[in-house]
C-alpha cells in the first residue's frame, strides 16, 4: 500500500493486515452469508442474501459460468462445497 500521509504509522499497520487476510475475509462472509441463506424464510430476503453469496463468490475467485450454477440454480449444496474449498485456501470448484 502506498504511503499516505493522512493515516499514523499504526493505522497504515491496521489497513496493511486488512489487505493481507482479506481472502480470510471473504471466506469467513461467504461462510456466513451460506449459513444466513440456510435459514432464511422470506424469500425477498433470501434473494438479497444470493445476490451477496454471488459477490463473495467472485471475490472469492470463482468464475461466472460457476457462480451462475450456484447462485441461479440455488443449490445450497454446491454452495457449502464452495464454502468448504475457499476455507481451506482452494480455489472456488468448477460445476459445469
Amino acid at each position: 500500500m502506498a504511503k499516505r500521509p493522512d493515516l499514523s504509522s499504526y493505522q497504515r499497520k491496521i489497513v496493511d493486515r486488512y489487505y493481507q487476510h482479506q481472502d480470510t475475509i471473504y471466506a469467513t462472509k461467504l461462510a456466513e452469508l451460506a449459513t444466513e441463506i440456510a435459514l432464511a424464510t422470506d424469500a425477498k430476503k433470501s434473494d438479497a442474501l444470493w445476490k451477496r453469496a454471488r459477490e463473495y463468490l467472485m471475490k472469492c475467485g470463482g468464475d461466472e459460468a460457476t457462480v451462475a450454477k450456484i447462485c441461479d440454480g440455488r443449490d445450497m449444496k454446491l454452495l457449502g462445497q464452495a464454502v468448504t474449498a475457499v476455507a481451506a485456501g482452494k480455489p472456488v470448484p468448477k460445476y459445469l
